[in-house]
């Protein structure tokens, strides 16, 4: 028998409720209460767990003696490993998110055409915005988990200002990829004041994006945020 995701989880809460020990002394209505099962449910894994090799089990009182063996131990450890390859990636590489093209408010040509924007993007990012923005309504609720997690990465930073009519928010950038580097200098931006929530991106690049990707309404893009939690390229303040 291959143990599953749910064997290997209930390993992991034995070796924490033994606090690293691998000899625990455990009911099955607690083993329950630990891992959100039913007893019945505990005492069915503890058996399973017994039959594939990765416990050894005996009666002591109310309790189970419990000795995790050396393969239950390596398949705790497999899976940290995994879990903790797969978030170094992301680290590494940032956050992709995949959105369809859609039509937006009107307004990202307006905001993109004041000098208090203009002049703060070509000093921070290095170019000018295109006189608009590329509006994606995300595709998956992957995405929008992504969308999220973006919040906590460091942003290239634009200042709100205020002219002789009115006041204007803060602008936070992320610098992104788009279609695999079809486009290479791209970035998501953030309103202060802004109508969308997380299931909606604006992208700024300094090109027309639907031309040079030869895009319309309803086609898909993907877009590949590149600043990491850890490694901040560009200037944020």
């Amino acid at each position: 028998m291959h143990p599953n995701l749910q064997h290997i989880l209930t390993l992991a809460h034995l070796l924490e409720f033994g606090k690293g020990g691998a000899c625990v002394e455990i009911t099955t209505t607690e083993l329950g209460n630990i891992i959100s099962r039913s007893q019945q449910s505990a005492s069915k894994y503890l058996v399973e767990l017994e039959k594939a090799g990765l416990l050894e089990r005996t009666k002591a009182g109310q309790k189970f003696r419990i000795m995790i063996t050396d393969r239950g131990v390596d398949e705790v450890l497999n899976l940290h490993e995994t879990i903790k390859g797969s978030i170094e990636v992301l680290d590494r590489s940032g956050l992709q998110l995949d959105g369809k093209v859609v039509s937006g408010m009107g307004e990202g040509a307006y905001y993109m055409s004041l000098e208090g924007y203009r002049s703060q993007f070509n000093e921070k990012l290095g170019y000018e915005p295109y006189a608009g923005t590329l509006n994606l309504k995300l595709l998956n609720q992957s995405s929008v988990r992504m969308r999220s997690m973006m919040d906590n990465y460091p942003s290239v930073f634009i200042r709100g200002f205020t002219d002789s009519s009115r006041s204007y928010g803060w602008v936070k950038c992320y610098p992104a990829i788009l279609n695999d580097g079809a486009v290479d200098k791209a970035a998501v931006i953030v309103l202060e004041r802004t109508h969308y929530d997380n299931s909606m991106l604006e992208v700024i690049a300094p090109i027309g994006i639907k031309d040079l990707l030869g895009i319309k309404n309803g086609d898909f893009v993907k877009v590949f945020v590149t600043m990491t939690p850890k490694d901040p390229l560009l200037k944020t303040t």
